[in-house]
């Protein structure tokens, strides 16, 4: 558990939990593969291997699958990777988890990703405990600049 980014406790609500930036290179890695027109999945594939942890690395991926099962996939990975990292950061299990909260978005993006794939697929109660847990982690969900 690191102490840098503690857990907000508040009489006012429950607690909220902001996962560590991401490092500014593997960030940089992100937003070059991403605006690679040529084997953009590949290179993003590259960047997971190098950051298996990253839920932003495994949004990617999924955003750029080349089919629903693969999206699918990649957004599951990346949401169990996020709940490993909240986890490690203190998080209980409850609470807030904010888009406004930047370093928050590859978790959520991946939780996204997986209720819209999971629906696709024929499994709706998986896409809708992912919809009501979005919607726990960030009472506001979904945010205006968010897009799938």
């Amino acid at each position: 558990m690191t102490d840098s980014r503690p857990i907000n406790l508040s009489t006012s609500g429950p607690p909220e939990a902001v996962l560590p930036e991401e490092p500014a290179a593997l960030r940089h890695a992100l937003e070059q593969a991403r605006s690679s027109d040529e084997n953009r999945l590949g290179l993003l594939g590259d960047i997971a291997g190098r950051a298996p942890r990253s839920s932003s690395v495994w949004a990617a991926m999924g955003e750029n699958a080349t089919s629903t099962i693969e999206a699918y996939a990649y957004f599951r990975v990346g949401y169990h990777r996020g709940l490993d990292a909240l986890r490690a950061n203190g998080w209980r299990g409850s609470g807030y988890v904010r888009w406004s909260n930047a370093s928050n978005r590859g978790f959520l993006s991946c939780l996204a990703g997986l209720a819209r794939c999971a629906g696709l697929i024929g499994e709706l109660d998986e896409a809708e405990r992912c919809e009501l847990f979005l919607r726990q982690c960030d009472p506001s969900w979904p945010p205006a600049d968010f897009t799938s």
